[in-house]
C-alpha cells in the first residue's frame, strides 16, 4: 500500500467511527473534508450480491443523472455516409469507420463513450479486446448501437453514465463533483441506485445491494445506510 498523506488521515479521523449514516449525512461528510488542490469528483462504490461469471447474474446499464456528473464526456461514433454527417451535426468529437477502428486499434482511446450504427458492428467487433475491458464496447441494451445518433449524442453529452459490475461484484462510477450543491449530489446519488436497483438480474439471490459507499477522488470512503434505497 502507499504512504498515506495528512489530509487523507485528517478527513479519516473527521470521519471517526462513523458507519451506515444517512445519504445526506454522507455527502456533507464527503463535501466538508474533501481537501484537494482541484475540483474533485464524488465516486460511488457499490457491492452487489451477484456473481459477474455467470451470465444471468451480469449487471448493467445507463443512468440519466439529473444534473450531470460535471465532467465533459468525449463521443466517438461510428458511422457511414448520411450517419456520419449526422453524427458530427450533433457534436460528436471523433466520426469515422475503417479509419477509427485503425486509431482505436494503435491504442489511441481518446473519447468516453462510443456508439455505432447496426450496421458498424462487424469492424466494431474486432475491437472487444480493446473496447471491452474499459466499458466502451458499444452495446444495444444501453443504447450505444443505434441508428438514433442525435438522441444517443446528446444523453452521452449531457451527463448519462454507463455502468457495469467487475469481476469483484462491484459497481462504481463518478456521479458529480464536490463543487456541486449538496441537493445535486443526493439526487445523483439517489437516481443511480434506482437504476442498479432496476439492473438487478433474474439470477441474483438473497441480498442485492450489499453495501454503498461514497468518497471523493483524493478522500476516504464512508458507508451509507441501504435501508432508504428501498
Amino acid at each position: 500500500m502507499g504512504k498515506v498523506g495528512k489530509k487523507y488521515t485528517k478527513s479519516k479521523e473527521n470521519f471517526g467511527e462513523l458507519a451506515h449514516v444517512s445519504l445526506d449525512e454522507a455527502v456533507e461528510l464527503v463535501k466538508n473534508n474533501a481537501s484537494a488542490k482541484f475540483d474533485e469528483t464524488i465516486d460511488i462504490a457499490i457491492n452487489l450480491g451477484v456473481d459477474p461469471k455467470h451470465a444471468d447474474q451480469m449487471v448493467r446499464g445507463v443512468c440519466s443523472l439529473p444534473h450531470g456528473n460535471g465532467k465533459s464526456v468525449r463521443v466517438a461514433v461510428f458511422a457511414k455516409g448520411e450517419k456520419a454527417d449526422e453524427a458530427k451535426k450533433a457534436g460528436a468529437d471523433l466520426v469515422g469507420a475503417e479509419d477509427l477502428m485503425e486509431i482505436v486499434q494503435s491504442g489511441k482511446i481518446e473519447f468516453d463513450r462510443c456508439i455505432a450504427t447496426p450496421d458498424m458492428m462487424p469492424i466494431v467487433g474486432r475491437l472487444g479486446k480493446v473496447l471491452g475491458p474499459r466499458n466502451l464496447m458499444p452495446n444495444p441494451k444501453v443504447g450505444t448501437v443505434t441508428i438514433e445518433l442525435e438522441k444517443a449524442i446528446s444523453l452521452a453529452k449531457s451527463g448519462e453514465v454507463q455502468f457495469k459490475v467487475e469481476k469483484s461484484g462491484v459497481v462504481q462510477v463518478g456521479l458529480g463533483k464536490v463543487s456541486f450543491d449538496k441537493q445535486k449530489i443526493t439526487e445523483n446519488i439517489s437516481a443511480f441506485v434506482e437504476s442498479v436497483n432496476k439492473a438487478k438480474p433474474s439470477g441474483a439471490k438473497g441480498s442485492y445491494l450489499k453495501r454503498i459507499s461514497i468518497s471523493s477522488t483524493m478522500g476516504p470512503s464512508i458507508t451509507i445506510d441501504n435501508g432508504q434505497f428501498g
